[in-house]
């Protein structure tokens, strides 16, 4: 399995200077350098893809494979994903937002899924989340930010088979520049190409947009730390 990272974007909502990917957590490590641990593992190859202010994030880790993004003010995290799966063949992908604080075990329950998933939390969410439904065998029917009803949050990890890849590339190539990869998600489960929900857990997995993002990322970092389920 190859893990894809999605970092090109400049990350203007948290209004810091530098990739929110290097934003760093309490053991000192940086959100990515957390990410690039917890993969290593479990995937062969961990591809970056970047744009705003690469050259650090490179600098940093120079053992990550790189694309880049040269349209990553125009466009959104559908065309980064694109960008990096037209740099390698057919294989199984795991991709996820460079923002994005997991634990251990929020990424077991994905890879332990058989086929295509998506990692997601049942809660009550806001407006800025992306939402979702399910149809009866719980797989994804809607996934959007302006999701009617949504059951709870998409978490940023999600994973496409090989089977699957070529299909959800296509998806991917037919999304405008202002999409989200998830509205790639949402043409596969209308063309039969399903994307299995699961359950992560509570406090297993942020997304970092806001202040208080980072807050709970904190919180689940320290969480870890002191327990079993995940070494710092």
């Amino acid at each position: 399995m190859k893990a894809i990272i999605l970092m090109a974007g400049v990350g203007s909502r948290l209004g810091r200077s530098l990739p929110k990917c290097l934003l760093e957590l309490p053991n000192g490590e940086t959100i990515l350098g957390r990410q690039t641990r917890l993969l290593k593992p479990y995937c062969s190859e961990i591809i970056g893809v970047v744009g705003f202010k690469k050259e650090i994030i490179m600098e940093m880790y120079p053992k990550i494979l790189y694309v880049y993004n040269p349209s990553f003010i125009q466009t959104n995290t559908a065309k980064s994903l694109l960008v990096a799966m037209e740099s390698v063949a057919a294989d199984d992908i795991l991709w996820l937002n460079g923002d994005v604080v997991f634990t251990e075990i929020a990424l077991q329950k994905l890879l332990k899924t058989p086929g295509n998933a998506i990692g997601v939390e049942f809660r009550t969410v806001g407006e800025e989340e992306i939402k979702f439904t399910l149809d009866s065998e719980g797989y994804v029917r809607e996934i959007s930010k302006t999701v009617k009803g949504g059951l709870g949050e998409a978490i940023g990890i999600n994973k496409v088979d090989r089977e699957t890849f070529e299909g959800f590339k296509m998806a991917l190539e037919k999304c405008d520049n202002s999409d989200y990869f998830e509205r790639a998600i949402e043409l596969c489960a209308r063309n039969g190409l399903r994307f299995k929900a699961v359950d992560i857990g509570q406090e297993q997995c942020v997304e970092v947009d806001f202040i208080e993002d980072l807050d709970r990322a904190w919180r689940i970092v320290g969480d870890n730390c002191n327990s079993t389920g995940d070494s710092c």
